[in-house]
């Protein structure tokens, strides 16, 4: 059963590389892929079981004879509920964070930064444009940073070759600045999560590296675009303005919702909460304040959906939430039939060295979503005790220790080399129609190359002289 397993999960793993040829939704791929993953595992459960949980197992039954209908209580009891509860976690912090960017989106919260790009100097616009994102992913996704810059740079610059530029530009820069803290991506929540790095630790270690990935293709694509931008016409039109929020009250939803969101980890370190209680936290006091500023439209004849909804990015996000749900069971399976352990020795024999496997799980993450890599990636390894860790490999695996932060940063930079290598890169497809993969594999993949390498040795020299 383990090898039908591993063959459901590789035929999984091979149609999320190849959706947009297939035009197969990886988001169904890998819900299908993992249910289907533990229907086959409680097939055979007890030989998996007595395997991998043999003390647990024999303390359940109590001298109670093994049938079927113990089995089916231990693997729903024991074994699933585990990973069960870890998918719920994460999957409330990313509902929780989606309602705090559509509480600051429908208030028109991000509408002062069209007023920052509106210029006609190209460099300027990239340079700022890049920033905001760079800056924006340390406390939201990069899909959502994508999107919402892909956005204004829309209603701004007019000429598609222009804009594709500048969109590519921020594409890196929102995935580069998300890998920096354990809030701004999935892979790193996701390894926060396993309590594999702690914040401090991690945005220190990565910050540096990841300005580099994006400073060096930043500067390249600048090259590519002329002095002058061509930008959109501005048109006047009544847009019944009396129910939009001042300037003042905008400004306190956004630092609430960003201020908030950087503090989630300083909450769980307090409490010992999960992180989704934090997030909990700071979506009601918006919630609260959302209803209080907004109080006039709710009582006149308005539409509750204010201006400044779009349900495109609502949409992508849901997306993103059942993509994670479903490779979340699937590596529990993997893991729950001790495949991982079987992939751990070929990794250790093909990769002997950390840099060489970082720069594969790069490659790899250009064709292969980089969410799905770094999760497979991150459980391949346990997290090695300080006192357990006899010898120098052994300390790559400590908690803070280099495999988290390169396996992270290689995924996120190196998903970057081709747009289907992360959900942002499918968001700027889908949202620039003059922008394909081939234009994309010309113009911009060996500019991030060039970057990631520099950001990869910024981190070699780092370690070299820290450790």
């Amino acid at each position: 059963m383990t090898i039908a397993i591993g063959i459901l999960m590789l035929l999984g793993y091979c149609l999320i590389a190849t959706e947009h040829l297939t035009n197969i939704n990886k988001a169904a791929t890998a819900m299908f892929a993992g249910v289907v993953g533990w229907i086959l595992f409680m097939l055979t459960g007890t030989e998996y079981i007595t395997q991998m949980h043999a003390e647990e197992w024999t303390n359940f039954l109590a001298g109670a004879k093994a049938d079927w209908a113990h089995t089916q209580q231990f693997i729903a009891g024991n074994v699933f509920l585990k990973h069960g509860t870890y998918i719920c976690s994460l999957v409330m912090y990313l509902l929780a964070t989606m309602a705090i960017v559509d509480v600051l989106n429908s208030n028109e919260c991000f509408r002062f930064l069209k007023d920052w790009l509106m210029h006609r100097n190209s460099k300027r616009v990239l340079w700022m444009a890049v920033g905001i994102s760079f800056f924006l992913s340390f406390h939201l996704d990069n899909l959502t940073v994508t999107m919402l810059m892909l956005l204004l740079i829309k209603k701004i610059v007019e000429d598609d070759q222009q804009r594709i530029y500048i969109g590519a530009a921020v594409l890196i820069a929102a995935n580069c600045g998300g890998c920096c803290t354990v809030i701004g991506d999935i892979p790193s929540l996701m390894v926060w999560y396993k309590g594999a790095v702690t914040p401090a630790n991690f945005s220190a270690a990565l910050i540096l590296p990841a300005l580099i990935a994006t400073t060096i293709p930043t500067y390249l694509i600048s090259r590519q675009l002329p002095h002058t931008l061509a930008l959109v016409r501005p048109t006047f039109m009544f847009r019944g303005d009396d129910f939009v929020l001042p300037l003042w009250k905008r400004i306190v939803l956004l630092v609430l919702g960003l201020g908030g969101l950087w503090f989630v980890p300083t909450f769980t370190r307090i409490t010992l909460l999960p992180p989704f209680l934090g997030a909990l936290c700071v979506l009601c006091l918006m919630w609260v304040l959302n209803e209080w500023f907004n109080r006039k439209r709710l009582r006149s004849e308005q539409p509750t959906i204010l201006a400044g909804s779009d349900h495109r990015l609502l949409y992508e996000t849901l997306q993103v939430i059942m993509f994670v749900i479903g490779m979340c069971l699937a590596v529990g399976v993997l893991i729950e039939c001790g495949a991982m352990d079987w992939l751990r020795n070929v990794v250790d024999t093909l990769f002997p060295n950390l840099y060489v496997m970082g720069a594969m799980t790069g490659f790899i993450s250009a064709a292969l979503d980089n969410v799905a890599l770094v999760l497979t990636g991150i459980n391949v390894y346990d997290i090695v005790p300080d006192t357990a860790a006899s010898s120098d490999y052994l300390t790559l695996f400590t908690q803070n220790g280099p495999y988290w932060h390169i396996i992270v940063f290689c995924g996120a930079v190196g998903g970057c080399l081709l747009p289907i290598g992360n959900t942002a890169g499918y968001a700027f497809l889908k949202m620039e129609e003059k922008a394909t993969g081939t234009w994309y594999l010309r113009h911009i993949a060996g500019k991030v190359l060039l970057g990631w390498m520099c950001g990869l040795g910024c981190y070699y020299l780092i370690d070299y002289f820290i450790r």
